[in-house]
């Protein structure tokens, strides 16, 4: 029973794995990964570029049963991360399920069922595609191509001037996934359009480059937290030790597991940690707007971890906040956030300069803002700002060229069952296009394919219940595949009856083992200790590497980050469930 894939990242390679270990008489899967590069990784290996790193952790980004070891750093190279692939493949034997340099360029419907996938193939990577068309028929297909793959370029006005005044330049404009190294950079004025993680980790590299101005262009504004808490000083004393991954602090009891439906809905959770983080943050650095950010705050009714993704690369942030930041200095004696550390050589005085983004360029290259009270443009506004290079790093957009238009092939924006498949179609699924607020894509895409397969096979629960896991956006947002990543997680969980009780765990695996849950993230080793992709490697791992997360927090993190918000949230559920059957007893229905 063939399933064609569709990429070789994290996504694919979890997908091909996921299906040979459940294959059964029923459902005989047989996959076959296609991949038009010459290696796998996906973005990863291809669209990455110097000192970069994942703002993941590794105990949530590696896969449920092959894990990385304690010794490696919390957060990986985007080069050790293509290793670490490399050994998932080897290690489960899935190179023999491995197509490279093979480009699929139509996908329509069999008429007797199922998918015919056509394809071309090469030699290598500066080899010319065969004219030769090849076709496998299967009946599934998995389209694990990702979310960032085609530059998304927005229009603005005049930007071919920018070309004109710098001719002496080869390349003045130019997508972030063409960026690739500091000397791209060095001695150049440099704007930068776009404040996600890619956009700020840039500007860091410009000002470490050496580059004569570095703006940053901001269209609403950017939220910035640290990926490792380790910088905090409180009455003078500092924290020891390796640090707390930020995207592993949000407990699964009460935060996503055993959560009344009127309690997920009303996404109550959300509002009151955002609420007690500001004010955290407020004591600890002096503003709400972000940890330790003074310049570049999001509206009031978008600042929050649910409405938007959080920015985990910090490292630029000194340098943006150096003409911003008035905090009396005696606050610091009280507490403070000490900035990460750089690395050489040290640019103690250099500003990377935060800008709203241009309306458009001038015939002399000049930028122009549309005027507002943001104090990023009150600064700037006066200022004649030419850049030599303009890199876009304004994201990317979904293109599925590949699948037949008049087959009525979805896109993943349609998939309305869990954003995995479009009901009435559940034999394409979209492995890997979501993303999470805080977390990561690659441990998602392992439950998505556990859910794919579970739905194929007639074993999810039925009716599904409505989607609560949603980040909250605008109708007219551009991007709304945003998630909360515990909440979409133990959502699948409890889809596929992989969501495991408390009594259960007590009763099969010890106090050691249930603790942990109910501390712990919403991991995907968790959702491997009961149901139908249980594994015998899951309590060991729980036991060391996961209990290691916890251990880190110490007693005081897990009283303000654990026993606090479970005590709260426990209650504000019990509260519900008695509501609710109350409601019940009088023929009310809860949803």
């Amino acid at each position: 029973m063939k399933v064609v894939i569709v990429g070789a990242g994290p996504s694919g390679l979890v997908t091909a794995k996921s299906l040979l270990e459940n294959a059964d008489a029923n459902f005989p899967f047989d996959p076959i990964i296609l991949e038009q590069e010459h290696d796998i990784g996906g973005t990863f290996r291809y669209r990455t570029y110097e000192n970069a790193s994942l703002v993941s952790s590794k105990q949530l980004t590696s896969f449920s049963d092959f894990r990385l070891p304690l010794s490696y750093p919390d957060h990986l190279t985007t080069e050790a991360y293509v290793y670490y692939l490399r050994g998932y493949v080897d290690h489960f034997n899935l190179n023999d399920k491995i197509r490279l340099n093979t480009k699929v360029i139509n996908v329509t419907r069999h008429p007797k069922g199922g998918h015919v996938v056509s394809y071309v193939s090469r030699d290598s990577k500066d080899s010319e595609w065969r004219s030769e068309v090849s076709t496998i028929h299967a009946p599934y297909i998995a389209i694990c191509t990702g979310l960032h793959v085609v530059p998304w370029i927005p229009s603005v006005p005049g930007i071919e001037h920018v070309v004109a005044a710098n001719k002496h330049i080869q390349k003045p404009v130019f997508h972030s996934y063409e960026y690739k190294k500091r000397a791209q950079l060095q001695g150049k004025r440099v704007m930068i359009l776009g404040t996600g993680e890619t956009g700020t980790d840039i500007a860091y590299e410009a000002a470490k480059a050496g580059a004569t101005e570095v703006v940053l262009c901001s269209r609403a504004g950017f939220l910035s937290f640290p990926k490792q808490l380790d910088d905090f000083e409180v009455f003078g004393y500092k924290s020891e030790g390796p640090g707390i991954p930020l995207d592993s602090l949000i407990t699964n009891l009460a935060e996503s597991a055993y959560v009344h439906p009127w309690v997920e809905g009303s996404h109550i959770r959300w509002f009151i940690s955002d609420f007690v983080i500001k004010r955290l943050i407020w004591v600890l650095t002096g503003t709400q707007a972000g940890c330790n950010q003074w310049a570049g705050e999001l509206e009031p009714d978008r600042l929050g971890r649910a409405y938007v993704f959080l920015n985990k690369s910090q490292k630029a942030m000194p340098y943006i906040n150096r003409p911003y930041r008035k905090r009396p200095k005696v606050f610091d004696y009280i507490a403070r956030y000490i900035d990460p550390p750089e690395d050489s050589p040290p640019q103690t005085d250099f500003t990377v300069d935060l800008a709203p983004f241009p309306t458009h360029f001038l015939p002399n290259g000049r930028a122009v803002f549309l005027p507002s009270k943001r104090k990023d443009y009150i600064r700037m506004k006066d200022r004649d700002v030419r850049p030599e290079l303009v890199i876009y790093a304004t994201g990317y957009k979904q293109e599925f060229g590949f699948l037949d238009k008049e087959s009525g092939y979805p896109t993943p924006d349609e998939a309305n069952i869990r954003n995995v498949v479009k009901e009435g179609d559940e034999s394409v699924g979209f492995i890997g296009f979501v993303r999470p607020g805080v977390g990561a894509i690659p441990p998602i895409a392992e439950m998505q394919s556990f859910f794919w397969i579970s739905l194929l096979k007639g074993q999810v629960r039925r009716p599904i219940p409505s989607p609560r896991y949603h980040l909250l956006v605008k109708d007219t947002a551009r991007i709304k595949y945003g998630v909360d990543h515990s909440t979409y997680m133990s959502t699948l969980a409890k889809d596929i009856g992989a969501a495991p009780g408390l009594w259960e765990l007590w009763r099969e695996y010890g106090t050691h083992v249930l603790v942990c849950y109910c501390f712990g993230a919403a991991f995907t080793t968790f959702y491997r200790l009961v149901g139908p992709y249980k594994s015998a490697s899951a309590p060991e791992i729980i036991k060391t590497e996961l209990w290691d997360t916890i251990l880190r927090r110490g007693v005081m993190g897990n009283l303000i980050m654990g026993v606090i918000p479970m005590a709260f949230y426990l209650s504000i559920n019990l509260l519900a469930y008695g509501l609710g059957t109350a409601w019940a007893m009088v023929g009310g229905k809860v949803e």
